[in-house]
């Protein structure tokens, strides 16, 4: 399915610059944010503002379209929207995602509550950064 007609299916009206955010998302899953996103798109898109990256990501949240994740008091955004976790590197803050079931998380204690979101951040020293160091 093209972006347009994703977008219009999901409720969101398709212009030219919440594609290009959506189609920037959909092709960079390093959980980008705000400032990333309008610093990649800025130069191909003259009248972008960043307060049109914010508007046009809030309304991704509202329609499900992607994730908001809060890591060191900054939003980082997921277009990946089935449950999975994360891992954040010490070192070079890049974060990756981990495939995970919600099964192995949810127990039977929580059974009784309504569970919109779950967020499970892994924190350490990635591989890249462990071997950058082991070789140094």
């Amino acid at each position: 399915m093209k972006t347009a007609e994703h977008l219009h299916a999901c409720g969101v009206k398709p212009s030219y610059t919440r594609m290009r955010i959506y189609e920037y998302l959909h092709n960079h899953h390093d959980h980008p944010t705000v400032e990333h996103i309008y610093g990649a798109l800025k130069d191909s898109l003259p009248t972008l503002s960043k307060t049109t990256v914010y508007n046009t990501l809030k309304l991704f949240l509202e329609k499900h379209l992607v994730r908001e994740l809060i890591m060191q008091n900054q939003a980082h955004y997921d277009i990946v929207t089935d449950f999975h976790a994360h891992f954040q590197c010490n070192n070079c803050h890049t974060i990756y995602d981990i495939p995970m079931q919600r099964e192995h998380v949810v127990n039977g204690n929580v059974e009784a509550h309504h569970i919109e979101d779950v967020q499970l951040t892994y924190r350490g020293i990635c591989r890249s950064c462990q071997q950058t160091t082991q070789v140094e």
